[in-house]
């Protein structure tokens, strides 16, 4: 799709015109763009999204970004970097039963989420990681780089896990390798946010059950983005306009357009966070933020090199080590034969999600119960990944454009490491695996006289028994 052909997007307010066509505020935007003048912008693209289809991007290069900025679009940039890799990690706010949520209440939501951002904050300091913080919407991001050929880059590629007997290295095997490194600070974060937070917090947007509220609320470290091709992925960009939830029609058809007032994604600099939500509508506050808070994302070389130096230090390597230490087809037909048997067993809840992949596999908890499952029945985690995979490839289920711009195998290794992973590392030790829990997720279908304690069992109480050290 080309420039200008899109759809056009709610009018844009005067007042944020006059934020965009600030001239700092274009400046600080170009800083995260990363060079000073558009001329030397480091990042591939710009991403706008397409208001008539939110799940497609208009990709532009960045010397379009004056006339996009014209147009107040929600803007992104490419994930990928001409110079150096960008490590970003998310954090967000999901309701499953209230999607607005998060853009009507948004002082609670925030305040939901300080005590993960604490915990975020001080793991970052310990590892000496300098971030720029971002808050959007519904969360938050903390982005940093380092230097595609600098020492750390190179060392982080050549830790040669992500490779198997089958396949050869990946082309750059340095984001697959960055993914182990995210996937591992995502357990630290998750194992000490778990105990402080007063809604759950999982690795991804898990389903939950009801919480104290009475909804199924919960705080997501998102690091979905490393289930994907690089290329494919983008990141909010700072001083732009946030209009996630009236692009996707959510505004309009919940009728809260008076509820909810249009506002910038801003950095987060020399204010608390109550602050920021007050004041990033306001043109002054932010084209006076825009003089003092820079938009460059830091270089942290050598904080990447502790977290690299304690994730070689950590038993998850030895779990990744494992887990690609098979191929990644299904073994040998006797096997197969056997796990096919194995997979008729299964319950109805996973039967389900199997039969019915499009949508049930797209979600991470489609994903999770099926590793429970199968974990439990003897099966290693990469072969559980050549099945989502094998879901994902086959044509019978429609999936149409789904994986034009993504990879069905990447995204199903993926969430099978990860989610096994929780399990080896005791980071998931069952508590929401259940059938009320299933009910309450609402990824029960047929409630029947069937049981998920002896899967529970199995995978589970050997790890009460013998659980990892924190």
């Amino acid at each position: 799709m080309k420039h200008g052909t899109l759809l056009a997007e709610p009018n844009p307010s005067p007042t944020f015109r006059e934020v965009l066509e600030n001239s700092m505020v274009r400046q600080r935007i170009i800083e995260y763009l990363g060079g000073n003048h558009l001329k030397n912008a480091t990042c591939l693209f710009l991403g706008r999204l397409d208001p008539s289809n939110p799940c497609k991007v208009d990709r532009q290069p960045a010397a379009h970004l004056h006339s996009i900025l014209n147009e107040s679009c929600e803007l992104a940039r490419s994930l990928e970097d001409r110079v150096s890799m960008l490590i970003h990690l998310d954090i967000e706010y999901v309701n499953f039963d209230d999607p607005a949520a998060a853009f009507v209440d948004p002082q609670r939501t925030f305040l939901l989420q300080e005590p993960l951002v604490r915990v975020i904050e001080s793991r970052l300091l310990a590892f000496g990681i300098h971030y720029l913080h971002v808050v959007t919407g519904q969360g938050h991001h903390f982005v940093w780089k380092i230097r595609r050929f600098s020492p750390i880059a190179e060392a982080i590629a050549r830790l040669g896990i992500c490779t198997t007997p089958e396949l050869e290295s990946p082309p750059d095997p340095l984001f697959p390798h960055v993914a182990l490194l995210m996937e591992f600070l995502a357990h630290l974060l998750k194992r000490e946010a778990g105990a402080v937070c007063e809604i759950p917090v999982e690795i991804t947007a898990q389903h939950v059950g009801h919480g104290r509220s009475g909804a199924r609320e919960m705080l997501s470290i998102d690091i979905s983005e490393y289930g994907d091709p690089l290329p494919s992925r983008m990141i909010r960009i700072p001083y732009t306009v946030y209009r996630k939830p009236w692009i996707s029609g959510l505004i309009e058809r919940l009728g809260i357009s008076d509820q909810v007032p249009g506002f910038f994604t801003l950095p987060l600099h020399e204010m608390n966070i109550l602050q920021l939500i007050e004041q990033r509508q306001n043109p002054a506050t932010i084209i006076d933020l825009a003089h003092r808070a820079g938009a460059g994302i830091p270089q942290a070389a050598k904080g990447t090199r502790r977290l690299l130096d304690a994730y070689r230090n950590s038993e998850l390597m030895d779990f990744h080590r494992k887990f690609y230490s098979r191929g990644h087809g299904f073994p040998s037909r006797r096997k197969t034969d056997s796990d096919a048997a194995a997979i008729d067993t299964l319950p109805p809840c996973a039967k389900h999600v199997l039969a019915n992949p499009n949508d049930l596999l797209l979600k991470p908890s489609g994903i999770q119960l099926i590793t429970r499952c199968l974990l439990a029945g003897g099966w290693h985690p990469r072969h559980i990944a050549a099945l989502v995979a094998a879901k994902f490839q086959d044509p019978a289920h429609h999936w149409g454009a789904q994986w034009d711009d993504y990879d069905p195998v990447q995204r199903a290794e993926f969430y099978v490491r990860l989610f096994a992973g929780q399990i080896d590392q005791g980071v998931d030790t069952g508590v929401d695996f259940n059938c009320v829990s299933q009910q309450e997720k609402q990824f029960c279908w047929n409630p029947c006289d069937c049981s998920l304690a002896p899967i529970y069992g199995k995978i589970y109480l050997p790890k009460k028994n013998h659980p990892r050290p924190l």
